[in-house]
């Protein structure tokens, strides 16, 4: 078999309006709805994409999670290729709730937070959320390498709670410009309940996947696209290229996310 007719997992996706004032290029550039979603990640040869709904990530600072909790669990239900992350936002209570009622449904794998959007610092708030995680063995996927996201800020949080599992968004992502962050938070980790995601820009960077993988292992690191913020094909060509082995290949594009997310793994 070819690497590029594995069905891949898409473990980071989203769907929606892509809600940034002052930027109507890029509104129009980076927004897609569900069908679109599905069409772009199909073309990829990517068999399910986990989304959350632009509607509550954006705009900064004045997101409504808990409408966008109801929309994606509406969304995702038509849609085949579609599983769903919820929310859950510490200033924004219902979306516990929110997060207690739908992770009893097959279609919702696992929870999303996002400390740069909803604007909270996750030092301050880390232990309420993984404490509600962990009584949860909870997959949760995070924004990380912004200032309020820094991935090394989350290591004590995961180390206390190994009933969870933690994917730190963005390899190579890091508001100093450092490509690290991400790879070396998961070294630190004690328990190996803590992954990465190959969903940023700086996966353009030469070497820089590989490095990862070479540091932490493939089995750590986990196919993600951001789409639509970014193109999914770029994504996908990225791993299929990368000079990392067939297996190594595999573990990224669809053995780890269907591992964790109890997936068929062919």
């Amino acid at each position: 078999m070819q690497i590029s007719e594995i069905q891949a997992i898409d473990i980071h996706g989203h769907y929606g309006r892509n809600d940034r004032p002052g930027r109507p290029l890029a509104i129009q550039f980076q927004s897609a709805d569900p069908a679109e979603v599905v069409r772009r990640a199909r073309q990829c040869n990517t068999r399910y994409t986990v989304v959350s709904p632009l509607l509550g990530l954006m705009p900064r600072g004045g997101s409504d999670p808990v409408a966008g909790n109801d929309q994606a669990a509406r969304v995702v239900a038509e849609y085949d290729d579609l599983l769903q992350w919820v929310i859950v936002d510490p200033l924004h209570p219902r979306t516990f709730e929110q997060a207690d009622a739908m992770l009893k449904s097959p279609k919702c794998v696992g929870i999303k937070i996002h400390p740069e959007e909803h604007c909270y610092p996750i030092r301050e708030h880390g232990d309420k959320l993984f404490a509600f995680f962990a009584q949860r063995r909870a997959l949760v996927l995070t924004h990380s390498g912004d200032q309020n996201s820094m991935p090394g800020d989350f290591v004590p949080f995961a180390d206390a709670h190994p009933e969870m599992k933690l994917i730190l968004a963005h390899i190579g992502n890091g508001w100093d410009r450092e490509l690290g962050h991400q790879v070396r938070a998961v070294a630190a980790s004690r328990h190996g309940n803590l992954y990465a995601d190959t969903s940023s820009a700086s996966s353009i960077v030469p070497n820089l996947i590989e490095w990862a993988v070479h540091e932490i292992g493939a089995n750590r690191v986990l196919y993600g696209t951001d789409t639509p913020l970014y193109s999914a094909s770029m994504q996908r060509i990225r791993i299929d290229r990368s000079e990392l082995g067939d297996n190594e290949k595999y573990q990224i594009l669809r053995g780890n996310a269907a591992k964790l997310l109890n997936l068929p793994a062919d």
